[in-house]
């Protein structure tokens, strides 16, 4: 399989590819000048301001002259010390519409975070004829189709289409949307899978090579600002689950809904399950997968995943981003890079903003959800794939003959067994690595394994990325 690497560092970019694929985007003609309001002036919007002014010469340059002008940001506190300087002649307002009804505002930057307020301001602005650009992925997830509508509602009859930019809404610093909205639109998907949650990633690494805990993982990545006072979204996978959802709409043209997607979190690792990964040569890694099956059918899940080492996302760690795209005509194409963090996200939304001021215009999905061959996909909530499935036991006669009638009773095929040396009889562990077979089967074996008397504790158990990846 031909494989392409893009690899986004920074505020720089460095691009390698044996097959890159450019589609032009049709161009509108620009204002000689964009006004701009900017909802929340936390992390990323100060980020924004930062690099405006840093890169003020160059982006007027890329855009022929058009300045890009930040002329009121929106705050709760407007008395909170701020750690970057508002620029010349920028009011600091806290009333919405403060900016939502200057007509002289041309452009909408919401990095408030949340989502009703954030879904008022978005919906009010595009209504108000407002081109808008957003961090927000909890938003666009849940609302993207309505969004949807109301632009095709905003822009009947309109010479210059209203437009919406997410870039920075799907991990951070990585141009993946923008790719599928261009580079992909003659192509077809097959696969998206990736590591799309940067605390996790970090914590799993930490596990991984250094040996620690979980505790001790997520300690560390709160004391570095990768987990928030409530990890949950993070350590649950939801946050991975919503970026999945979004990507999936742009990929395949679909709209499931969140709760259809099978998501597990990692708070049920541990670190013996990283020392049999490493007996099988492998790593675990937390990832989402949406993938086109035979029939027309169509999964996706969120789940900590056996990766081997040979794979691509086996070598991305701490967090750092990656997601891979599988197609027809490209093949594979890795997008790496921050997925989160202060500068990656401003120079996404900046980056939206530069093309708004070019004049570039695209839709905020490439095909629509009416796409006929979109139409013709069936989600369905469950997949295929080798598992590793990992019990704690108490010592006895018969667990593997038991083991063996439970798989043999619920369709499951049994790969390979897996044991470190015990050291305590009453507190042991094995895995078992099955052959390819249905995740619904496994829940069941699963559910059988935990009534027995000497099953400890719930069993664990994740996919394996590749097929014969073991």
């Amino acid at each position: 399989m031909m494989r392409r690497f893009i690899s986004f560092v920074g505020l720089g970019a460095t691009i390698s590819s044996r097959c890159l694929a450019w589609t032009p985007l049709k161009m509108s003609a620009a204002p000689t000048s964009r006004r701009v309001g900017i909802f929340g002036g936390g992390t990323v919007g100060g980020g924004i301001v930062e690099i405006l002014k840093k890169k003020e010469e160059s982006l007027t340059a890329l855009s022929s002259g058009t300045k890009m002008d930040i002329c009121k940001i929106c705050v709760r506190d407007p008395n909170k010390p701020r750690d970057y300087d508002v620029p010349p002649g920028c009011e600091i307002v806290t009333d919405y519409d403060a900016i939502l009804q200057d007509d002289s505002i041309d452009t909408v930057v919401e990095v408030m975070g949340g989502t009703t307020d954030a879904k008022d301001v978005v919906y009010a602005a595009l209504r108000a004829g407002k081109d808008v650009v957003t961090a927000n992925k909890a938003l666009i997830a849940a609302h993207l189709s309505e969004i949807d509508a109301i632009l095709e509602e905003v822009n009947s009859g309109r010479d210059r289409p209203v437009e919406f930019r997410y870039e920075a809404a799907v991990c951070g610093g990585i141009p993946v949307i923008r790719s599928l909205l261009s580079d992909f639109v003659g192509d077809s998907v097959s696969e998206i899978s990736g590591v799309i949650n940067g605390c996790t990633n970090f914590m799993l690494t930490c596990m991984d090579r250094e040996g620690w805990s979980y505790d001790d993982a997520l300690a560390r990545a709160a004391e570095l600002g990768y987990a928030e006072a409530d990890p949950t979204l993070d350590v649950g996978g939801f946050d991975a689950r919503s970026k999945l959802r979004i990507l999936m709409r742009l990929a395949f043209g679909v709209d499931v809904e969140e709760d259809e997607i099978s998501v597990r979190g990692i708070t049920d690792l541990t670190k013996i399950d990283f020392e049999y990964a490493a007996m099988l040569k492998g790593t675990i890694k937390i990832v989402g997968v949406a993938r086109r099956l035979e029939g027309g059918r169509l999964t996706a899940f969120v789940s900590p995943t056996y990766v081997s080492n040979d794979d691509t996302l086996a070598n991305v760690n701490y967090a750092t981003n990656a997601i891979e795209v599988i197609s027809d005509n490209l093949e594979s194409s890795t997008f790496t890079g921050q997925g989160a963090g202060r500068y990656p996200t401003a120079n996404s939304c900046v980056n939206d903003m530069l093309a708004l001021a070019k004049g570039d215009s695209t839709a905020p999905h490439p095909f629509g959800v009416r796409d006929a061959v979109a139409n013709s996909l069936k989600y369905v909530n469950d997949y295929e794939s080798q598992f590793y499935i990992r019990l704690k036991y108490r010592d006895m006669l018969g667990i593997t003959r038991q083991c063996g009638e439970i798989c043999e009773n619920t369709g499951v095929s049994i790969h390979s067994l897996l044991q470190n040396p015990v050291r305590n009889r009453d507190d042991a562990t094995f895995v078992i690595v099955t052959e390819k077979v249905a995740l619904s089967a496994v829940k069941k074996a699963v559910a059988m394994f935990e009534t027995l008397d000497w099953c400890r504790g719930s069993v664990f158990f994740m996919p394996v990325l590749r097929d014969e990846a073991i």
